[in-house]
């Protein structure tokens, strides 16, 4: 990663109004970097700027508008001159969550509206800055980009799109000085929780009779266990220290898995093989 004068860079972190966006603003703000942290609304980055140095700075992007991406992008270009990019860190997402046979095609186009299609939306449009500074792509992805869990198909779907796509990604930037990193964290705790929670609680009620018959035990479950993770989830903080190890490493990883629960996950997985791994997570679930 190429130093620009006057500190380590400069950085566009989307999605940086709460969780592990906000966290990562900050702290890379207190490792000398300049932030253009994305924000959706004003009055979340005049929040952001609390506690921060003059280097950062909220911008307004809306991942999924190609007019708010391209607006952001001239605002950045105009504030680095000649100056290239040294990071983006794409980190915009949400969550549905629901059974697949009764999740809405609608639901399922918001969802990679925001997590695949606004993800590569951003990149085509920052990557001639990352060129130029030879800087660094980091995406937030997730464990359930590896193993996806029953009733959230979508987001783990996203994910599993976006974990190819920087795949395909980091092999076309060889040799371009670009260099591509994936985060996938487990259980962290931020408002994507109670988002993700909340949402669930709202599919569940919605719920045809035919659905609830089939799958209501299942999501009851499912929600239980969501609640007792969110117990032991990991601050965001320790995301914001792996993404900045990614962007000023000589040798980032092309993957970086988050928490001791996203480790086991992964393991697991490898070893038991599909059908064993089934029978694990619902035993774990209570949904056997």
């Amino acid at each position: 990663m190429s130093d620009q004068a006057g500190g380590r860079g400069a950085v566009v972190i989307t999605g940086a109004s709460t969780g592990i966006g906000r966290t990562t603003a900050h702290h890379l703000d207190k490792l000398g970097f300049r932030v253009f942290a994305g924000v959706r609304r004003a009055q979340d980055g005049e929040a952001l700027r609390e506690g921060a140095s003059d280097r950062l700075s909220p911008i307004l992007i809306d991942v999924t508008n190609e007019g708010s991406i391209a607006a952001a992008a001239k605002e950045v270009t105009a504030a680095l001159g000649e100056n290239g990019l040294a990071g983006l860190v794409n980190n915009a997402g949400i969550v549905v969550s629901g059974p697949l046979e009764f999740t809405s095609m609608d639901e399922w186009r918001r969802q990679f509206e925001v997590n695949f299609f606004g993800f590569v939306a951003v990149t085509q449009t920052f990557l001639p800055l990352l060129r130029k500074a030879r800087g660094r792509i980091v995406n937030i992805s997730s464990i359930g980009g590896r193993v996806a869990s029953p009733f959230i198909g979508p987001y783990a779907a996203s994910k599993y799109a976006m974990e190819g796509a920087s795949d395909a990604l980091r092999r076309e930037l060889r040799g371009t000085g670009v260099q591509v990193s994936l985060i996938e964290p487990g259980a962290i705790a931020t408002p994507i929780w109670e988002k993700g929670q909340k949402a669930g609680n709202e599919s569940l009620a919605a719920l045809s009779e035919e659905a609830l018959r089939v799958y209501g035990k299942g999501l009851t479950k499912l929600a239980e266990a969501a609640e007792k993770m969110s117990k032991i989830a990991l601050p965001p903080e320790r995301v914001a220290e792996v993404v900045a190890h990614a962007l000023t490493s000589p040798k980032p990883k092309t993957r970086y898995l988050v928490g001791k629960e996203a480790k086991i996950q992964k393991t697991l997985s490898s070893l038991l093989g599909d059908r064993l791994f089934d029978g694990f997570m619902a035993r774990f679930l209570g949904m056997d």
